[in-house]
């Protein structure tokens, strides 16, 4: 994507007028909740609720009767995945990709109206809880109205022919030409539409590293002179969390889980990726932790497929590493299978193991210092063993508050002994253990603790 100098951009942005809807704070929209803030980002759980699949209905109405359920997991950010129209032209499958964007300032006739999204937005605010919208910044649908009344908001081809985005297969949408000052303008609006009138919290912006720089850097500060927001980067690229995004996809992390859980790789590489993190990132970057979300679910695997028996295991891991834990819909419910992408699908509402597990966990994080993991992360320090290669153990710390994962990444016994030393208590149990260094442990396959110091 070509790069246009911000400069430039600011120049024409502010002599750029638009047609867009006229946007008003309503009375309705005063809320019930603090903004959104660092503090509340250090012990922090998001969910992503894909509501097509999330109930029967697939509706806003039914995703937000559960809204409250959601506390006792400890989730503080609900990011709903695209709920915008979905173009027919070119689509895929009987109901198409929720990423083939029809209009920017609508709701999915399929999940319900504006007024649905205002009342899912306010449920989530009395109940403690900011909403980020799934922004699709890269590419519309072929029923967009831009590609009508302004086809130059598009990449087009040598024979003047719009294109959907080169190197992918994403024939249902056409890519946008970020070299144009109106389009980014156009697009700055609509985002404020959501942000103003609707009371939303922020964005998770999808393919963000596809989006040329300066025009988040822009974006998000204007986005900020309305109100405090939430910025979540699909997307990798340190540059983004510098002056953008709040936080970014912990990709790496997540491919470590899934290939020390097949027997692929060891506690090395997981070593190995955190000192990776503390090189590339700075310390108020946040990386999102995560087992599964949409991508994960459809196209590569349940967690039982991907993960097997270390699920349990790497579920509690992704909470106690540095960063921000992630429930996909379904998850909660021990979901087992492949939820389709482009057909209507329904996860089933069974509470079995993992609800009251995640409840624990989400206990932990929002009360124990030494899970932060925001803007002012509590500390990590690895814990040798006298076998690195398949036990994990580690520490972080914050302010007086002392934690200690330890666990067997294999799917073999393990007996070893370790520098751990104290009376911690095991967080599941409430038993007062003892650690010395000549004290041998044996752990079972994927076997893990919690400790307590």
């Amino acid at each position: 994507m070509k790069k246009v100098l911000f400069i430039v951009s600011l120049i024409l942005l502010a002599s750029c007028k638009t047609e867009t809807k006229e946007v008003k704070l309503n009375e309705n929209n005063q809320d019930s909740i603090a903004p959104i803030s660092d503090e509340i980002l250090e012990n922090a759980i998001i969910y992503e609720a894909n509501i097509r699949q999330y109930s029967p209905e697939g509706t806003f109405e039914k995703f937000t009767e559960d809204i409250p359920q959601l506390k006792e997991l400890g989730v503080k950010i609900i990011w709903l995945m695209p709920i915008y129209p979905i173009s027919t032209t070119n689509s895929k499958g009987t109901l198409g990709s929720y990423y083939a964007v029809s209009d920017f300032t609508e709701a999915n006739p399929e999940f319900g109206n504006l007024e649905d999204v205002k009342k899912l937005v306010k449920t989530a605010h009395e109940n403690g809880m900011y909403v980020i919208l799934d922004w699709v910044p890269n590419h519309t649908g072929w029923d967009h109205i831009w590609l009508k009344e302004h086809p130059e908001y598009y990449t087009k081809n040598e024979k003047g022919e719009i294109i959907h985005p080169e190197g992918t297969d994403w024939t249902d949408v056409a890519d946008l030409n970020y070299d144009n000052m109106e389009m980014r303008a156009e697009m700055l609006e609509d985002m404020k539409f959501w942000v103003k009138d609707i009371n939303v919290d922020g964005f998770r912006c999808d393919v963000a590293g596809s989006v040329p720089l300066d025009f988040w850097e822009n974006t998000v500060a204007e986005l900020k002179k309305v109100k405090p927001i939430f910025m979540l980067a699909e997307a990798w690229e340190p540059e983004l969390m510098k002056n953008a995004f709040d936080m970014g996809y912990g990709w790496d992390t997540h491919h470590r889980m899934n290939a020390i859980a097949q027997g692929k790789e060891t506690v090395k590489n997981w070593d190995d990726r955190m000192t990776q993190i503390d090189s590339m990132y700075q310390n108020d970057d946040i990386l999102m932790n995560f087992i599964t979300n949409h991508d994960e679910n459809s196209w590569s695997g349940t967690v039982k497929e991907r993960m097997g028996d270390a699920s349990e295991t790497m579920l509690a891991l992704s909470y106690c590493t540095p960063g921000m834990p992630l429930i996909y819909s379904g998850q909660e419910y021990d979901m087992n299978k492949r939820l389709r992408f482009f057909e209507k699908d329904t996860i089933s509402k069974v509470k079995g193991k993992v609800w009251p597990l995640m409840a624990k966990l989400g206990e932990l994080k929002n009360t124990n210092k030494a899970l932060n993991g925001g803007k002012n992360p509590a500390s990590y320090q690895k814990i040798n063993s006298s076998d690195n290669k398949n036990v994990l153990i580690f520490s972080r710390e914050k302010e007086g508050s002392k934690l200690t994962f330890m666990a067997n990444l294999s799917n073999k016994d393990v007996t070893f002994t370790s520098e751990k030393e104290g009376e911690p208590v095991d967080f599941f149990t409430n038993e007062k253990l003892v650690f010395s260094k000549e004290k041998p442990l044996t752990f079972k396959p994927w076997q893990y603790k919690i400790l307590i110091d």
